[in-house]
């Protein structure tokens, strides 16, 4: 059987010895080899041939984001994970890699030095990403199935149905979100006329700086959740990382508030949660958007605002780093829409603007147009 060939790149000899064990270990993964710093790396990867690239962010010689960049260029299809501190500093650098091209991340144990915490990640959160972005090597399937495919053609060719009024746009990703948010939402204008609501899976710390860098990228304002928050027209509020989002009726106003309910599909913040809040809250009004991501999340929540009347747009698979979360969505038929991530931007502004047209048509005086 063909293995999963590894390159780990780190300048801790502690952390290249863990992966190195714990990846040795399993039956489908081989590590071809390991570099102190990105030059070491990159003078590697020819020789080695790595189906995939283990990649710190703080190394001397030449740091993650610099050997990412080269990587970019002459490499742009060899998946790249970054293993990252969960610190500000951490997740800032994080979010300006997966801007930048990287695959994936993963968070170091806060105390790096522990071997055991070390082995722990390795083996609970870097060996599934690596099997899912490296299936192909060894024969294993991806997470959207023929029947799913099947059924995306479907819905994509039923893109012309919309017309109902939209109040509020909810969105949900994961793996590959950060980018697939710049591209969908740099559609929207600085004066959308609904509420946007996003749920991107990840930890605390992390949801800061993705909303100032998606902030300083798009027209619309990009905003960090806090509980007690409005959610006004020409707003994207994203909840933070570790609180599940909600939405909840303030009389005449629309507040978001968040918790720490337990974690759904192992997930806080969950975009189930959302989802089923939107469509207690917005009914038949609402619009989901369910982007690129590893897993079902979501897929309840598509469910609750098809029941009262929504509507759905899914990612297609081409489009997708992985289509895990919107393959469920579509294989479970319902997704109104299933389009590349370069189409839902403009989708999205086209069901909005649609809806406000039957509200106005439906509002007007007999005889008059």
């Amino acid at each position: 059987m063909r293995k999963i060939r590894v390159l780990a790149v780190d300048d801790s000899v502690v952390v290249r010895r863990v992966i190195t064990e714990v990846l040795d270990a399993e039956p489908d993964f081989e590590v071809v080899g390991v570099a102190a710093n990105g030059k070491i790396a990159l003078a590697k990867i020819p020789q080695v041939a790595p189906d995939v690239v283990i990649l710190d962010l703080d190394m001397p010689v030449m740091d993650g984001l610099a050997t990412l960049e080269h990587i970019r260029k002459s490499y742009p299809r060899i998946p790249v994970l970054m293993f990252s501190a969960l610190t500000e500093r951490g997740a800032e650098a994080t979010l300006d890699a997966l801007f930048r091209g990287a695959t994936d991340y993963v968070t170091k144990p806060a105390k790096v030095g522990s071997a055991d915490q070390a082995a722990a990640v390795v083996r609970d959160q870097l060996i599934p990403k690596i099997r899912i972005f490296c299936g192909h090597v060894v024969g294993g399937a991806d997470e959207g199935s023929a029947a799913g495919r099947r059924a995306a053609h479907a819905a994509s060719a039923a893109v012309g149905a919309a017309g109902s009024r939209v109040d509020v746009v909810a969105v949900g990703a994961s793996t590959g979100g950060p980018n697939a948010l710049q591209v969908a939402l740099s559609e929207l204008p600085r004066d959308f006329p609904v509420p946007v609501l996003v749920v991107q899976h990840m930890p605390p710390i992390f949801t800061k700086f993705l909303a100032r860098q998606l902030a300083a990228k798009l027209r619309i304002d990009v905003q960090e959740a806090s509980s007690g928050a409005e959610a006004v027209p020409g707003r994207v509020l994203i909840a933070p990382g570790g609180n599940h989002m909600v939405v909840t009726r303030d009389g005449n106003a629309v507040r978001v508030a968040t918790n720490q309910d337990p974690p759904e599909n192992s997930c806080r913040p969950a975009v189930d949660v959302l989802f089923r809040s939107v469509a207690d809250i917005y009914g038949r009004r609402s619009l989901a958007v369910i982007l690129t991501g590893m897993g079902k999340d979501g897929l309840n929540g598509c469910e609750a605002i098809r029941r009262c009347g929504g509507q759905v747009i899914a990612q297609d698979q081409g489009s997708s780093v992985v289509w895990g979360m919107p393959g469920f969505v579509v294989n479970s038929g319902l997704a109104d829409a299933v389009l590349s991530l370069e189409r839902v931007g403009g989708e999205i502004v086209r069901r909005v603007e649609a809806g406000g047209r039957a509200a106005r048509r439906r509002m007007a005086p007999s005889g008059r147009a």
